[in-house]
This record gives C-alpha cells, sequence and structure tokens, in this order.
C-alpha cells in the first residue's frame, strides 16, 4: 500500500512540477552566464571534376607542392583553415577566459604536445609541426588539404612523420614495407570530408581505436543502426558534416562550449545550419511525435534533461572498448632491462612500460552532470590539491540553471605527474627516439618532465609525483534506435540511473513528504469511495429483492 501510495504521490507531484519537471533544492547556486549567439544560414554546394585539372595531375614529390596546386584554384582555402581551431590548436573560451586547445590543455591521455609535436603533429591539418617555436604557423603551403578531403581511401599522415606522410617506402617495427601514397591521385580524388576522414584522427585520439572519446570510433565507419542510427546505412545514413557544417572552414561543435539546448531558430528550406551541431537544430525543442499523455511528458523533459541522456544509453558500442583508467604511475617498469606489455584475453594490452596499467570497458553506461556547456581546465601552473582527485577539466551547470541539461559524459580516471612543490600538473616528454630525456625511449620520469617543462614557461621544482585525476568527455555519438532509448523507469526509481546526481526532486526516486502524504491521502480516499459505492450496491440489491416490484 506504501508503494502504490508514493507512486500515486509522484503523480501528483509531477503534475504539480508541469512545466518545470525538476526542483531545484534551496540555496543553490546563481547560474551561469548566457552563451547564447545569432546565427545565419549557408547553403552549400560542390561544382568541380578535379580529375579534369591539370594542375593537379602531378607528380608531387611531397604534400605542401599538392597544396600549391590546390591553392592555385581554392585561393582563399589555406587562409581559412589558418583560422580555425583545426590549424591553431587554440580556442579562447568566450565565458572562463582560458585559453583552450590541444595545443594548451593537458589531457588524461598522453598529456601534451609540447616537446612531443612530431608524433602528436600527426594529426595536425598541416606538414612540418616538429616544434611549437620554429613552425611556419603563416605559410599557406603548410597545410594539408587532403586529409579531409582525400577519397581515394589511400592518403595516411606517417605517425611520427609531423603531419607528412610517406615520401620513400619504409619497414615498419613488423617488418612489412610501407609504399608511400600516390600524390597525384590523390589530389584528383577529392571531395567533401567522410566519415573516414574525419575518424582518421578524432577516432584515434589519444594513441588508438576509441581510446579517448567512447563515443567515437572506428565502428561508426560503417555502423549499425544499434551503434549509430543516424550513421548507419539502415538508418539516416549520414555523415559527420551533416550536423558539423562548415563555413569557411570552421567547423561547429565544442567539447570547450558545448550546445546543450536549442535557440529556437530553424533553418531555411533547402539550407543547412552552418554555426551549431546540435538536435535541436534538426529535431526542435518539442521532438517527440503524438496525441498522447506519454509524447507529451517526454516533450516536457527537453527544458531539463539533453536528448543525448535518453538516447545514447550506452557508448563504446559495436565492439570497440574505450580507455576508462590509465595509471602513468606504473609505466617504466622493465623486464631484464627491457619494456614489455600485457594484454587481456582479449588481446588487448592492460600494461605497458611506456604508458602504464589500463582499464578497457565496452557498452559502458555513461555519468551523468547537469552541464549549460562551460567547461574549465586545470592548465598548466594552475594549482591543484593533490589530497583529493584532481579535475583535469570542470563542468559547470546546475538544477536550477534554465541554460543547463542532465548530460552524459564518459569521465577518464587515472593518475598522472605533478609538482609536489608547486602544487601543478606538468607537462611530460614521452615521445622522441633520437632523445635522451623522451620517456618512451629512456624510462626515466625525471628528465621526462624536466624536458617538457624547459620550455613552458612556467617554473618546475624538479620534485615530482603522482596524483589521481578524472576528466569529462561529452558524449554525443552512437545515438540508439527510439526503440532502445531509455525508458522513464531508468531514471525514475531508486537505483536509477540518475540515483547520483543531486540537487533536485525527481519522481520516484526521492521521497518528498508532502507528494507522499497527499498521495496517501487520495489513495485513501479513492479506497474508501470504493467502499461506499460497493456498500451502497450492496444496500440496494437488498431492497430490490425485499421488493421485487420496484424491479
Amino acid at each position: 500500500m506504501n508503494s502504490l501510495a508514493k507512486m500515486l504521490g509522484w503523480v501528483v507531484g509531477a503534475a504539480l512540477l508541469q512545466g518545470t519537471t525538476l526542483l531545484p533544492v534551496p540555496g543553490a547556486a546563481a547560474a551561469m552566464p548566457d552563451t547564447t549567439v545569432t546565427i545565419k544560414d549557408q547553403p552549400s554546394s560542390s561544382t568541380a571534376d578535379h580529375t579534369k585539372f591539370d594542375a593537379l595531375k602531378g607528380p608531387f614529390a611531397s604534400g605542401p607542392e599538392m597544396t600549391k596546386a590546390c591553392l592555385s584554384c581554392h585561393t582563399e582555402a589555406a587562409t581559412q583553415v589558418q583560422q580555425s581551431i583545426h590549424w591553431t590548436w587554440e580556442y579562447r573560451h568566450p565565458v572562463t577566459g582560458q585559453m583552450l586547445g590541444k595545443k594548451r590543455v593537458i589531457n588524461s591521455f598522453c598529456g601534451n604536445v609540447m616537446s612531443n609535436e612530431p608524433r602528436c603533429t600527426s594529426c595536425h591539418a598541416g606538414y612540418g609541426w616538429e616544434d611549437e617555436k620554429t613552425f611556419d604557423f603563416k605559410e599557406q603551403s603548410n597545410v594539408d588539404c587532403v586529409v579531409c578531403h582525400d577519397k581515394t581511401g589511400t592518403y595516411q599522415k606517417w605517425p611520427a612523420g609531423a603531419g607528412h606522410p610517406l615520401y620513400q617506402p619504409v619497414t615498419d617495427s613488423s617488418g612489412n614495407i610501407c609504399q608511400p601514397p600516390d600524390l597525384a591521385k590523390i589530389a584528383s580524388s577529392v571531395g567533401p570530408p567522410g566519415r573516414e576522414n574525419c575518424g582518421a584522427c578524432h577516432f584515434y585520439g589519444g594513441g588508438g581505436d576509441n581510446v579517448k572519446h567512447g563515443d567515437l570510433s572506428s565502428a561508426l565507419v560503417n555502423p549499425s543502426r544499434h551503434v549509430d542510427v543516424h550513421m548507419s546505412a539502415e538508418g539516416a545514413d549520414m555523415s559527420c558534416i551533416d550536423c558539423h557544417t562548415a563555413n569557411g572552414h570552421k567547423w561547429p561543435g565544442s567539447r570547450y562550449l558545448g550546445t546543450v539546448k536549442g535557440d529556437g531558430v530553424k533553418p531555411r528550406s533547402g539550407f543547412r545550419r552552418t554555426d551549431v551541431a546540435s538536435c535541436q537544430s534538426c529535431h526542435t525543442e518539442r521532438p517527440h511525435t503524438g496525441a498522447s499523455i506519454a509524447t507529451l511528458k517526454l516533450n516536457d523533459h527537453t527544458d531539463k534533461v539533453a536528448c543525448q541522456t535518453c538516447h545514447i544509453p550506452s557508448y563504446a558500442k559495436g565492439g570497440v572498448p574505450t580507455k576508462t583508467w590509465w595509471d602513468w604511475s606504473t609505466a617504466g617498469k622493465l623486464k631484464d632491462g627491457k619494456p614489455y606489455h600485457e594484454s587481456d584475453a582479449e588481446g588487448r594490452h592492460t600494461y605497458l612500460s611506456e604508458k602504464g596499467d589500463f582499464i578497457w570497458e565496452e557498452d559502458v553506461k555513461p555519468e551523468y552532470a547537469f552541464w549549460n556547456g562551460i567547461v574549465e581546465y586545470s592548465l598548466l601552473g594552475d594549482r591543484i590539491d593533490p589530497a583529493g582527485v584532481v579535475a583535469v577539466n570542470r563542468i559547470f551547470g546546475e538544477a536550477g540553471d534554465p541554460d543547463s541539461r542532465i548530460y552524459p559524459f564518459k569521465v577518464m580516471r587515472g593518475k598522472q605527474a605533478y609538482d609536489t612543490k608547486n602544487l601543478s600538473l606538468v607537462y611530460t616528454n614521452v615521445f622522441g627516439p633520437q632523445t635522451d630525456t623522451a620517456f618512451w625511449t629512456n624510462f626515466d620520469w625525471g628528465k621526462a618532465i624536466a624536458a617538457g617543462m624547459q620550455d613552458s614557461g612556467v617554473p618546475y621544482s624538479g620534485e615530482y609525483d603522482f596524483v589521481e585525476t578524472k576528466m569529462y568527455w561529452p558524449t554525443t555519438h552512437m545515438v540508439a534506435p527510439a526503440s532502445e532509448a531509455l525508458d522513464c523507469g531508468s531514471c525514475h526509481a531508486k537505483q536509477g540511473r540518475l540515483a547520483g546526481l543531486g540537487g533536485f526532486y525527481l519522481p520516484g526516486r526521492d521521497g518528498f513528504p508532502m507528494t507522499d502524504r497527499i498521495g496517501i491521502g487520495l489513495l485513501l480516499l479513492s479506497l474508501l469511495g470504493v467502499a461506499l459505492h460497493a456498500m451502497i450496491r450492496l444496500l440496494g440489491a437488498g431492497k430490490r429483492k425485499q421488493n421485487p416490484s420496484n424491479g
């Protein structure tokens, strides 16, 4: 009876909270500032057959030579690329004021770009970034056009080539001979970026397939509907640029300033929005259709719950796991003076002398938090508290903030090096086969940290240890079909998915004395009404038996 009463109380509570759905706890902090921007619509089209251009027939001795041929027609392309985050690897956050971007932040994976450029910059949209101090960011021929536009599937940046592909045959560590790509063929076979183009870098961030994001892996090249209903050929068969639509080589979508809610603006018919990558830009703020109470209530959730929360019940799908723990403190162990590795039953490395211990997971349930799209990082030199878990980045949002939504995240955990005197995270030099400081070569943390910090401009005490860290990664890909979306009971339950998310009243999860009492009262009144109705019918039936002529 008590559970029935509470259920009725939840219904009453939901009715009382109609329009707000989630009730903020008194005393919650003020909301972060509004970050709404004005948008414009832009058309997209292509009108050239690149196989017909003599300038693209080569031969080309290098990537920069090929780029010069591209720029002979696309005169403004390099200028546009060089103003984008794909080139600068920098992003000035408009709310926090922090200078972020791959070039500046510390992450929970391979740490930092500075001192590791030839390896990290194999995913830069350019050629030759071997050292930040000497690379010419203004030279237009350094822009790599085909990494995004190759349609042959044969172009690949060499892993330690500072953005260059191979130009001569090379024998790899397994004894295989790797041939350089045919640059003339590639230059004549270009087109809009496809999943493979974007995925060549974004699927393999952090040193391997799906290591970093969790929701971006090679499984998205040809996914089933279960893996991603948008990208599946059995679903919408969309590519990355159907959501991330470029305008002047600038792409919407950022983990530094996420788009967690719609702005109410719809694109004109026949045009694609080029300024925003959000569910609402296609599905609107009221995405659920049909005339039913369930539909009305689902649409009532969109002011507090992100679409991704219900429609991405798990990430790391399609048989490609993701790393959820990376402990650098155990790296450097040797056997017989040599590095070694350990693997699980699936052949995945669980320990590498170069990198430490890992935990891999598949079909992972996200963690949930209120988020208004704003992220702040622990940058080099920022003071940390090693007594607790250090947040590599922090997300902003709360139940009482109208710009916040309950959002799903991959939370990456592990241990990283820090300066024990200055109390800040540090840069580490891990890559450098020809140096005596790179950790992957000499396994000496003292030398690796000193070299990483040398040109950073931030003081280093020379003393280090390791601290446990966590880092938030928004989950927004691997959208499931509607039939696999979370149901009400997934969250509205004592041990549901939102059991650990506080700051608001959630029907089905929380006890609420007023609605519980109302529910019990209504239940008692209902039972009393049923009893009275039964008594009246019984009395009426008895009278009819005593006086059949009245029947």
